[in-house]
């Protein structure tokens, strides 16, 4: 009996023990990622009393009791990859500018005139560097024009050009520094005036007749709009002196005024080039061209120079002697005509005749007096009949007689 109550009394002294210990919070350290992974089964108060333990038991962690952080490492970097970069395509070379060699005996287009025909010069040899027959000489002075001829005598000048360079043609642009005083025989006339035009009139005729009495094909380039209203309405007036004169001359007037303007009739600094793209075609000034201008200047006067010039300004040419060249001169070409032919004419591709006929010749006449099917349809409104039994032969059937049904 004392044994047993001392066994009890242990047990008693054994749960008071852990009882202090629990109370205390002292409890060894446990991994928590043991406890989370393994199941424990929930211990009861009897299993002090009796003794039983279990081998999965589950350590109880206090309140506020939290383990020790586990110091995490830092992962290693990869060395970098080498970067694999795609093969680079090899550069386009620029396509070279082909350079037309000039033949030796070149003719030569000769450009006169003030800034404005300095830059027609430039845009003539563009429009020219692929002819080897043909040669841009330009002579051009920036404040020139026919009025001042005491700071720069023109007709002097022009047949001292003509004489050294013995040119094909003659191209002139002139007119934009004209419009002030000019100095005449009776007086000084201002600008605008009557007098002042009867002898604008005077000096542009006789210019002209130093070029195309030589027989030297003339081209008159006309001004182009401008920025201001005034200069606008005067280079109306003026291109139509330059017409009117130069033509009466047997020269011909060059005008460029619808590639400088818009559909409207107003002055642009932005419109197309000779491609059709919307490039600048004149400069902050509004008065001179660029690059682009130029050359849409230069467009216009190639058209009527390589119709005059022919075969010169081919840029297939080859030789230039007396057997390519045509002839030179203000007088048009007789070759270029031929007596008119009627096209309903059935001689010219052999109507006379069926597919795989023969064709009868033209001075054998017609091989009968009266009229031909296509004359009686045409000219009296009968067509003819159709052979018997083909598709459109309409008519009936003829009806044999009785007499010649009943025999057979």
């Amino acid at each position: 009996m004392r044994k047993r109550v001392n066994r009890t009394m242990a047990r008693w002294g054994a749960f008071g023990a852990a009882a202090l210990v629990f109370s205390s919070g002292i409890l060894p350290p446990v991994p928590v990622a043991e406890a989370q992974e393994r199941y424990y089964q929930r211990r009861s108060i009897l299993d002090f009393f009796t003794g039983r333990r279990y081998i999965d038991e589950a350590p109880q962690v206090p309140d506020g009791y939290a383990p020790p952080r586990a110091i995490p490492q830092k992962k290693k970097k990869a060395p970098p990859k080498a970067a694999v970069s795609a093969p680079r395509p090899a550069p386009v070379a620029a396509p070279e500018e082909k350079v037309v060699q000039k033949l030796d005996n070149a003719q030569k287009i000769l450009v006169v005139g003030d800034f404005l025909a300095g830059g027609l010069g430039v845009g003539m040899d563009a429009a020219f560097q692929d002819s080897p027959g043909i040669l841009i000489e330009t002579h051009s002075n920036v404040a020139s024009g026919l009025v001042r001829d005491d700071y720069y005598n023109w007709p002097a000048q022009l047949t001292k050009f003509m004489d050294e360079a013995k040119p094909a043609m003659v191209v002139v642009m002139l007119g934009a520094n004209d419009r002030q005083q000019m100095v005449t025989d009776v007086g000084k006339e201002k600008f605008r005036t009557d007098g002042w035009y009867a002898e604008y009139q005077r000096r542009v005729l006789a210019f002209a007749k130093d070029v195309t009495s030589r027989k030297i094909p003339l081209l008159w380039v006309g001004l182009p709009a401008f920025d201001s209203p005034s200069m606008m309405a005067d280079a109306v007036q003026m291109n139509q002196v330059y017409r009117k004169q130069v033509e009466s001359m047997g020269g011909e007037f060059v005008d460029i005024w619808d590639g400088f303007v818009s559909e409207g009739g107003d002055f642009i600094v932005t419109g197309s080039d000779i491609n059709g793209q919307q490039v600048r075609l004149r400069t902050s000034d509004g008065i001179n061209m660029t690059e682009a201008g130029r050359r849409k200047m230069a467009f216009y006067v190639e058209k009527p120079a390589r119709r005059i010039l022919g075969t010169q300004a081919s840029p297939d040419l080859v030789r230039l002697d007396t057997t390519t060249a045509p002839p030179i001169g203000l007088s048009s070409n007789p070759a270029d005509h031929t007596d008119p032919i009627s096209l309903s004419d059935p001689n010219l591709d052999g109507g006379t005749a069926l597919l795989g006929g023969t064709i009868q010749p033209v001075s054998a006449g017609p091989a009968s007096s009266g009229k031909s099917p296509r004359d009686r349809l045409v000219q009296d409104g009968e067509m003819a009949k159709p052979p018997a039994g083909r598709v459109d032969d309409y008519s009936l059937p003829t009806v044999k007689p009785a007499a010649e049904v009943s025999a057979k």
